[in-house]
């Protein structure tokens, strides 16, 4: 196969500085505890990749891999990802006085989540460096997202998750023929177990941001809501934020792209939504720090904000601050009624992450945060009906 273009790119701890060898395997850096990232010769690329050449090429994550770290095409793992639906909601938007409010629903993805994003550029990547058996802790989709592409690629999964998840994912997590460990408490103590048995028998950890590449699949959301708006982002947009792959993803997206020539320094106020019961990037935010703590006692309906300790807090944090951004908290019950109402009103069955956004949105509108004309977008990260 040819080579891709994307071969030319550096791994860099954007704490430190510090640089990483790319043609070997890598995690994060241990002198910061920071998620390293990938940074492209954009300079170069700029001069030979437009906007049309991407959006006449197939559809899916791929289009874009010009910006992603694969270096040979035969490593492109795909199960259809990508290219997710932007739909304006026009029944939300009439009742809530928003008339330019859209969902980004990532449901329609591999898996039926926003992680089939993320995993198929770290478990391609991965395979392109020789590797073949992979774990992760998990609190659920991104576990059955590792579970589908390892079993594409012919590679084994290790899968450790709180033995609450809900039943679907344990099902899929068991079908596509992944190792299940059921882990009795939060996702930290599946972390625990993981790493514990990683260490033991040399399996590869691609938790969040304890590799480099998840976030590069992610950030394809970023790419493809700015071709979706003619490369005129958003106004707003709320995330609801567990490890933060997908906010800092989109935020590290839109500088790659204005880098490139292709949209200007109009960023969003990106919006960073989590639950009650577990919310460690709201408290930081609120008090001014700049790392979170940890969240004792972590309880929400929405596993997939049920995430205690935030690896990549510094991250998270920069991005709300310099959006001008926001964070906040709803509970169970702004959830549940919010999943209902976005079911009812629009035909959406989302995810109680997804669902959050909604809640989110409802919240800041009390608060005057909005105003009427704003293009607002909420992130669906998946299927209600992995929740049943």
């Amino acid at each position: 196969m040819k080579p891709l273009v994307s071969n030319r790119y550096r791994l860099v701890c954007p704490v430190c500085g510090s640089q990483f060898d790319p043609t070997i395997v890598q995690t994060y850096c241990s002198s910061c505890n920071s998620p390293i990232l990938t940074e492209y010769d954009l300079g170069s690329l700029g001069k030979i990749l437009e906007p049309e050449t991407v959006a006449e090429r197939p559809r899916g994550i791929w289009r874009w891999r010009e910006l992603l770290p694969i270096n040979e095409e035969k490593n492109c793992l795909t199960l259809g990802e990508g290219d997710t639906p932007l739909l304006q909601l026009n029944n939300l938007g009439v009742r809530l006085g928003f008339p330019n409010l859209f969902v980004k629903d990532e449901s329609t993805n591999a898996t039926g989540t926003f992680k089939a994003r993320g995993m198929v550029v770290a478990i391609s990547k991965a395979i392109e460096l020789g590797i073949r058996e992979f774990v992760i802790p998990t609190a659920g989709n991104a576990g059955g997202a590792l579970a589908a592409y390892a079993a594409s690629a012919g590679c084994k999964a290790h899968i450790y998750m709180p033995e609450d998840t809900p039943k679907a994912i344990k099902i899929e997590v068991q079908m596509m023929g992944a190792d299940l460990h059921l882990i009795k408490g939060l996702l930290t103590d599946a972390a625990n177990a993981a790493h514990a048995n990683a260490v033991n028998n040399g399996w590869f950890d691609v938790s969040t941001f304890k590799e480099p590449f998840r976030v590069e699949g992610k950030k394809t959301m970023g790419f493809e809501l700015a071709q979706a708006f003619q490369w005129d982002l958003p106004d707003v947009i709320i995330y609801p934020t567990g490890g933060g792959t997908g906010l800092v993803g989109m935020w590290k997206a839109f500088a790659e792209l204005e880098t490139l020539g292709w949209i200007s320094y109009k960023r969003p106020r990106m919006v960073s939504v989590q639950a009650e019961g577990c919310a460690p990037v709201v408290k930081a935010f609120q008090k001014g720090a700049e790392r979170t703590e940890v969240w004792q006692n972590a309880t929400t309906i929405a596993s997939g904000l049920r995430v205690p300790s935030v690896f990549a807090d510094r991250l998270i944090l920069k991005a709300l601050r310099e959006s001008n951004g926001t964070a906040l908290t709803v509970s169970d019950s702004e959830i549940l009624s919010a999943q209902k109402e976005f079911a009812a009103q629009e035909g959406i069955f989302a995810a109680p992450e997804g669902a959050a956004t909604l809640a989110c949105l409802k919240k800041l509108k009390h608060q005057g945060w909005l105003q009427k004309n704003n293009r607002i977008v909420l992130f669906n990260t998946g299927t209600g009906l992995k929740y049943i």
